[in-house]
């Protein structure tokens, strides 16, 4: 039977930052805190280098050029090619962006797409900078990154080769902020090889920190108009992109293959007495349209109102055009959304709808998740399991989207991806619906009967990594609720601590010199570490007996101290059964009492012949966790 934890703090509403996390917790990306360099770099009279991402081939990539191209590289700052550059000028626009010699097609789609976008652009891109006042040779941009806001901080030498520009720029030659907000981007990705192809969808999230949806346009789901229709109504961040291995080959047609293209609009309207669907399209290159039906100057558009035809038809060689959804579902091969929540979903009588949205992030267990046990229902319940639960039910539409984010290994920017996915479990742990993939994000939407379900990540290899998993249900009919505003901490089922942290991190926290743990440290760690709220310290802290026996049974090598691996076990344990006490302790009383010990106790598979107590039998977590570790 599966239950619920009672510790959830379920987030309620529409579009705010608490789907994304908001920026109150910005981490600053290697520890460069963009106020501090700025205003050592002003007193001093100095312009910032950054040492982190050089301006040499380090930052382009060994194999991004020819060497002998890579050794022509020069680096020069806006200073150095105009008397007056601007970061701005005129607002931000889509039209601003000129792509360069990098094949980032992707990301700019994304770009463009998030120019549209005031309420993510605002985040992505601050307004405290620029050539004039405060100058300094430095800049910042946020992005999102596994579950948190990170501040990147660059300098402003750009990549030139042979007098041309390496990376995008803008179509107004004084304006900077494609340049430095790419070059922000590729220092987050390691290098600027490393933004030479990609997908786009990774690109919405990390401008979003939101949930991003895949259709495929070549089999696409019977409600994919509708789907166009409500992300463009809920001012959702739209790409596409076309297939075919000759990448860059444009068609007679003016499509490109193998490229990535932003969608900025969707409408419906009277065309010779009935309606037609057409798709705005916008192509990161700056130029090259479609030259098909509704492209510029095509003869549809003069069966148009007029007053239609002023508002939406521009005939200007800009990159940007019009199809028909025919069209564009026969020339595209997938469309990507994205939003704070699934809101592209919200279509057909969908009032007073709101999403709520839990976050887990955690380490994976390779000891659960290897070999042919992965895809056996058995072993499903063996693997981390997070609760939901469904209470709406409408058969003409989603009610839950699941995304489960794969984390690269620290420094390791161009490592092979995980084929990764989940189960979804009924309350009988029948396995209901499975979803695998070999991308950085896996993300699939459901149409649920109410219940209690179960989420269980899972992956193909015996290799250790990193998630973010989040829940997004659907709240039907909640006049009270759908409007308001989500609070901005992530709900969990165990501590943000414990969940964020990398075991690896705390481990190098609490070391004896960096190399081992003993007793004494761990019970410093676990005091710290788990019982950090009011719930879980109610039974006091665990003390240097119970430390030094938890310690004893990971302790491999008998030696009264835990290494880092010995130690990764062990937390592995402790964020298992801490999830486990938890959702057991219904209440949230702090104790599990006799009867939710039977019932923890027998989740956790463990002694089968309990002996009966009376209700008076307490247990505290500091109590459960030396228990179970025996286990």
């Amino acid at each position: 039977m599966l239950n619920l934890s009672s510790a959830l703090r379920l987030q309620q509403g529409l579009q705010t930052a608490g789907t994304t996390g908001g920026l109150q917790n910005l981490r600053n990306f290697n520890n460069q805190d963009f106020e501090h360099l700025r205003s050592l770099c002003l007193s001093q009279g100095l312009l910032f280098e950054d040492d982190i991402f050089p301006a040499d081939t380090s930052s382009i990539g060994p194999n991004l050029l020819p060497k002998d191209k890579l050794q022509q590289i020069e680096w020069k700052r806006p200073r150095e090619l105009l008397r007056n550059p601007c970061l701005i000028m005129d607002g931000v626009s889509r039209f601003d962006i000129i792509q360069g010699e990098i094949g980032d097609c992707w990301m700019l789609a994304a770009l463009g797409s998030l120019t549209m976008q005031k309420q993510f652009l605002e985040k992505v891109l601050p307004k405290d900078q620029g050539f004039q006042s405060d100058y300094a040779g430095i800049f910042h941009f946020r992005f999102w990154q596994f579950g948190d806001w990170v501040d990147v901080v660059i300098d402003d030498r750009l990549p030139f080769l042979n007098g041309n520009y390496l990376s995008v720029h803008a179509r107004t030659s004084n304006e900077f902020w494609p340049s430095l907000l790419e070059k922000a981007y590729a220092k987050l990705q390691g290098s600027y090889q490393n933004l030479h192809g990609g997908y786009i969808s990774d690109a919405l999230v990390d401008f979003t920190g939101g949930v991003q949806m895949q259709f495929s346009l070549k089999d696409p789901p019977p409600d994919l108009e509708d789907v166009l229709k409500a992300a463009s109504k809920s001012r959702c961040l739209m790409g596409c992109s076309t297939s075919g291995w000759m990448r860059n080959t444009v068609l007679r047609n003016g499509i490109v293959q193998g490229h990535a293209y932003t969608v900025t609009g969707a409408v419906k309207i009277r065309f010779k007495n009935q309606w037609e669907h057409i798709i705005r399209v916008w192509n990161p290159w700056g130029h090259g349209e479609w030259r098909g039906p509704w492209s510029d100057g095509s003869p549809e558009w003069d069966y148009v109102e007029p007053e239609i035809k002023e508002e939406l038809y521009r005939k200007k060689n800009d990159g940007e055009f019009w199809m028909s959804y025919e069209n564009f579902r026969e020339q595209f091969s997938w469309l990507c959304v994205c939003n704070c929540t699934p809101t592209f979903l919200d279509f057909g009588d969908q009032r007073h709808t709101g999403w709520s949205v839990e976050r887990h992030i955690n380490l994976w267990n390779p000891l659960l998740a290897t070999g042919r046990s992965n895809w056996s229902s058995g072993a499903v319940s063996k693997n981390p399991q997070y609760f939901f639960k469904v209470t709406k039910h409408d058969p003409k539409s989603y009610n839950v989207v699941i995304s489960l984010i794969q984390k690269n290994a620290e420094g390791v920017h161009d490592a092979q991806k995980l084929k990764i996915g989940f189960f979804i479990t009924t309350e009988n742990s029948k396995v209901l619906k499975q979803d695998f993939s070999l991308a950085r994000d896996v993300s699939s939407c459901f149409n649920l009967s109410p219940g209690t379900y179960a989420v269980t990540p899972a992956t193909t290899e015996d290799r250790e990594f990193e998630f973010v998993l989040r829940i997004f249900v659907k709240n039907q009919d909640d006049n009270e609720n759908s409007n308001s505003q989500l609070n901005p901490a992530p709900p969990m089922d165990v501590p943000r601590q414990i969940q964020d942290s990398s075991y690896k991190a705390i481990f190098l926290k609490y070391a004896k010199q960096g190399s081992a743990i003993d007793a004494l440290q761990l019970q410093r760690l676990l005091n710290d570490m788990v019982l950090q709220d009011e719930m879980t310290s109610v039974g006091g802290e665990f003390s240097f007996d119970s430390c030094r026996a938890i310690l004893a049974l990971m302790d491999l090598n008998s030696n009264g101290q835990l290494t880092l691996q010995e130690f990764g076990s062990l937390w592995r344990s402790v964020t298992k059964y801490m999830d486990l006490f938890r959702r057991e302790d219904r209440n949230c009383s702090g104790f599990l009492d006799v009867y939710e010990l039977k019932s923890a106790i027998q989740t956790a598979d463990a002694f089968q012949n309990l002996a009966k107590g009376g209700p008076q039998v307490l247990m505290t977590v500091t109590e459960w966790l030396t228990l179970v570790m025996y286990i």
